[in-house]
């Protein structure tokens, strides 16, 4: 089954909702219509009893080549461009989703989608793709959590200097720094990301919510609570069977 919108690619299959990014020609430069379409997805998928996890790609020649900056120039002022551009709160919704995330990352990851790519649950990238956080150099700031994100994945450190920097990294590299659990040839990667997505899509719900639930908080708190948290979780689990 799919959904027609125009900036993505919506379809379910075997219990996984598929969202595709769908401007190819622009290299699936986030733009406000597709902060629309994804969100408007994203609340579907999340009430959808059928859907056990999210598989997430881009069409084309990329992953996602960051943010549309010709968007920019179309506002009164860049900090008002970028407040529209968060104005639906989809990482929010990415975070908050009850169920597995697996993305599958090709060509350019650039800014918006390395943002997008670690709020999935299982990352993993062809053997040709390019990554790097610019936004430093073009004079802004992460605004969609990069700052954050990058360095639970990575340490502080190597976030830093790929902030700071902007500079880019290949596969093997984002590999070795955490950015990504997988790397595989790229005539690989679909059927791989299918592979891993339908396996994760057969957990039972609320396993699967409680896990990622675990893993999210878990680095906020102090050792002590997070294993608490996790007593907690698993006695609670053993009473239900979803």
């Amino acid at each position: 089954m799919s959904a027609p919108f125009p900036t993505i690619i919506y379809e379910k299959s075997c219990g996984v909702a598929h969202v595709s990014l769908n401007r190819p020609h622009q290299l699936n430069a986030y733009s406000v219509a597709m902060r629309d379409d994804f969100s408007e997805a994203l609340a579907a998928i999340a009430e959808d009893d059928e859907v056990g996890a999210l598989l997430i790609t881009g069409q084309g020649r990329a992953f996602c080549a960051g943010a549309d900056l010709t968007e920019f120039g179309t506002a009164p002022s860049q900090v008002i461009a970028r407040n529209v551009r968060w104005q639906r709160d989809v990482w929010g919704q990415l975070i908050d989703l009850p169920k597995p995330i697996v993305a599958g990352a090709h060509g350019y990851c650039i800014g918006s989608g390395v943002e997008i790519l670690l709020l999935a649950d299982v990352r993993i990238a062809g053997s040709d793709t390019v990554f790097a956080m610019p936004e430093l150099r073009l004079g802004m700031i992460p605004a969609a959590g990069g700052s954050q994100t990058l360095p639970r994945s990575t340490g502080p450190s190597t976030a830093l200097d790929l902030l700071l920097t902007g500079r880019r990294i290949d596969a093997a590299e984002a590999m070795r720094i955490g950015l990504v659990s997988r790397v595989v040839p790229p005539d690989a990667l679909a059927s791989s990301a299918w592979c891993v997505a339908r396996e994760l899509a057969k957990i039972p719900a609320g396993k699967a919510s409680a896990m990622r639930a675990l893993l999210q908080d878990g680095p906020d708190l102090p050792l002590a609570g997070g294993l608490e948290r996790e007593r907690r979780m698993a006695a609670m689990q053993m009473t239900t069977n979803n």
